[in-house]
């Protein structure tokens, strides 16, 4: 049903805002396949030494294989990174340190989306813990590794799920299997069910610790790490499939038939990873549901300064605090 749809915009992307990564060492979640696989792949043909962080599984030594495959002079390195136990992420963290001195760029790029209320071996919602407080511990254990590098990048990934309420605390607790359920008070409109909801609170609270950070960094006056957004849009990526599996959407849907191909989808990330032109703060996607990855305005809600706190507060007390 959606194979005719074809990539229209990352050879645009990559020729305009592109640029030599050689050296640098960049760090991306999730890159078995969709946005993540694209990012890792063009990254390492601009040279970039490529940190892979997945769970361990036949489909990461697979997307591993099929990278070298493609670009044959790039450089990857592939660690276990199970965001789903902070014990695993933390395992991965000191793998990275003690193999690296620098870290140029951090793209929390993996996600869940719209999966059933239950929680991880943490007791936190597998989609919160997966999207938001693992990236966080990511970040701030990382960042004395960002803070040496001549221009570190810290890119976050939302989606146009951030758009919706505001956050509420309740989601970053250990609360996981006891956060709505999954059947939709409107049968008629499954997007409103509890599982999207949470789904809704992940997405923004990527975006809200993004301006978070730019705030904390500028307070530190710390201007050599800059804190990026980016959104894929309505992108065709293993997001869809595990959500249907698991009952949460349709992959088949004349929705998705809508949707642009994952180097599409990717380009946002990429863009924020190597535009030179890129501001702190610069948020990168889509006007809609699909599109150039062009610089686009932040909403109110992602820079509330209740939201802001809402998402510091729930990410540190899970994780522990954020050293500047």
């Amino acid at each position: 049903m959606t194979d005719h749809i074809k990539t229209q915009h990352l050879e645009n992307v990559l020729k305009n805002h592109g640029q030599d990564m050689t050296g640098k060492v960049v760090a991306v979640t999730g890159t078995t396949s969709g946005t993540g696989y694209v990012c890792a792949r063009e990254l390492a043909k601009k040279g970039a030494k490529v940190i892979l962080l997945n769970r361990k599984s036949e489909r990461a030594q697979s997307s591993l294989r099929r990278l070298q495959d493609e670009v044959p002079d790039g450089s990857f390195t592939a660690i276990a990174c199970d965001l789903q136990n902070l014990d695993s992420v933390r395992s991965a963290i000191d793998t990275i340190k003690t193999n690296h001195n620098v870290l140029d760029v951090l793209v929390n790029n993996a996600g869940v989306m719209a999966m059933k209320d239950q929680a991880t071996v943490d007791g936190y919602d597998v989609q919160m813990q997966t999207n938001v407080l693992s990236h966080f511990l990511l970040t701030k254990e990382l960042f004395p590794l960002l803070k040496k590098s001549k221009e570190g990048r810290i890119v976050n990934h939302s989606s146009m799920a951030r758009l919706g309420g505001p956050l509420k605390p309740e989601y970053f607790g250990k609360n996981g299997g006891n956060l709505g359920g999954d059947v939709s008070d409107d049968p008629e409109n499954p997007f409103r069910s509890p599982r999207w909801e949470r789904y809704h609170q992940t997405k923004l609270a990527n975006a809200v610790f993004t301006y978070g950070l730019k705030e904390k960094l500028q307070n530190a006056e710390i201007n050599n790490v800059l804190p990026f957004l980016a959104h894929p849009g309505l992108a065709l990526t293993n997001l869809q499939v595990t959500t249907a599996a698991d009952g949460g959407m349709d992959a088949d849907s004349d929705f998705m038939n809508q949707a642009q191909t994952a180097e599409d989808g990717a380009t946002g990330i990429i863009r924020a990873a190597m535009d030179p032109e890129a501001k702190a703060g610069d948020f990168f996607g889509p006007e809609q549901w699909t599109g150039y990855p062009d610089r686009i305005e932040p909403e109110e809600l992602l820079l509330d300064a209740s939201n802001i706190r809402i998402n510091w507060e729930g990410c540190e007390k899970a994780v522990g605090k954020f050293e500047f």
